[in-house]
């Protein structure tokens, strides 16, 4: 009874009604999860584990008991050696998700590779903002790169650019991929026309053998390793997934990073990441802030992938122009926006079908979204030493 009492009188000191606001919080993401069935893997745990490290003396971190024992916390365990030490997590979903990925329609038009550079320029846009809004140059750059619709890459720059707003901007990051269903066709239908998204492309797909898709993530790999070497644990774990699935001699360990490695990395992830959720760190006038940047980066890739579209239309003759929504498919929001952009397409001319071409720029979003991440790691540590802060 007594440690109950304590629990109470815990919760009603100053402050800490803000632990009151994170159950609140929690609850809303197994909401979204369990209901609006919104990316329900990394969600649930994500909202469960809000409340779990928000209760008053919880166990699920570090206490120090009577008589100055410690008692060490699951999930502050799972953080410290998962995601501070070392972000072994995210890099291990990393190969999953490669397991996942055919790049065949992507080597059968590799022009569309472009798209996954064009659709990152959210990223950098947002950063400008943050800047101006006064935050701090890493603060801003984490905040950024919710724009690439890539979790893992969030956490992994966030982490080691040592934001102070790693559990905003991932939850901020996996909610908006969660709506990019709705926030996607509302960021194509501003900067297009229905005759533009009526625009129809012929698929006369190359022959991809299997020598070529062998080759292509050791050579991505290689390519990414020499330009902006702080990406290889991004990129290296992405290939290195993809080249489990095209080797055709692991078949069964494909099929185990494309499901068993993927769910059970996504589902401790999402438990993990909540010990950054705690009540004094999360609520705060800056977590609004971030949730409007987010969206304003979502927003702007998906722009800026259509626009870089409508400028290469301009150098191509009639009946070989680019739908400008497979533009905005180059985000790395992989299968969603891709599907999305078929669906629009369908919507403006039943007879339209982009899906081919949306999924050949998805895919170069992954790889877009990864090596941005890269140069960001590479570029902004040595600016925010040159300019002597934080």
């Amino acid at each position: 009874m007594d440690f109950l009492i304590r629990s109470f009188e815990e919760l009603f000191r100053d402050g800490n009604w803000k632990m009151v606001v994170m159950w609140g919080i929690g609850c809303f993401l197994i909401y979204l999860a369990i209901k609006k069935e919104l990316e329900p893997a990394l969600l649930l745990p994500m909202g469960f584990g809000a409340i779990l490290i928000n209760l008053p003396f919880s166990g699920a971190i570090d206490q120090t008991l009577a008589a100055g024992i410690e008692a060490p916390g699951i999930i502050q365990w799972l953080y410290t050696g998962g995601i501070e030490a070392s972000e072994a997590l995210p890099l291990l979903l990393f190969i999953g998700i490669g397991a996942m990925i055919d790049f065949g329609p992507l080597l059968a038009n590799p022009k569309l590779l472009f798209f996954g550079a064009a659709a990152q320029f959210g990223i950098f846009v947002t950063v400008i903002l943050a800047v101006l809004c006064g935050f701090s140059l890493a603060d801003a750059t984490s905040t950024g790169i919710i724009a690439a619709a890539d979790g893992p890459t969030s956490i992994l720059v966030g982490q080691l650019l040592d934001t102070g707003y790693l559990a905003a901007i991932v939850v901020v990051a996996y909610s908006y991929m969660a709506l990019v269903p709705i926030i996607q066709p509302f960021a194509i239908k501003l900067v297009t026309t229905k005759k533009e998204r009526c625009i129809r492309m012929a698929y006369n797909p190359l022959n991809v053998t299997r020598s070529m898709k062998i080759i292509f993530p050791i050579a991505v790999t290689l390519i990414a390793g020499l330009i902006a070497p702080a990406s290889i644990a991004l990129v290296g774990m992405l290939m290195f997934g993809n080249l489990i699935r095209e080797c055709g001699v692991l078949n069964n360990l494909s099929e185990t990073a494309q499901k068993t490695l993927a769910n059970l990395v996504t589902l401790f992830l999402g438990i993990t990441v909540a010990f950054s959720m705690e009540a004094e760190v999360f609520v705060r006038v800056e977590t609004l802030m971030i949730m409007v940047f987010g969206l304003f980066g979502f927003v702007m890739d998906s722009v800026g992938g259509v626009l870089f579209a409508k400028f290469v239309n301009i150098f191509l003759p009639a009946g070989k122009k680019i739908n400008p929504m497979v533009g905005a498919a180059g985000i790395s929001a992989f299968p969603m926006s891709a599907r999305i952009v078929q669906k629009m397409g369908v919507q403006a001319d039943p007879q339209n079908h982009l899906l081919m071409h949306a999924i050949s720029a998805n895919v170069s979003g992954q790889i877009g979204s990864v090596v941005a991440g890269g140069i960001i790691l590479a570029l902004v540590p040595g600016m925010i030493a040159a300019l002597g802060v934080a």
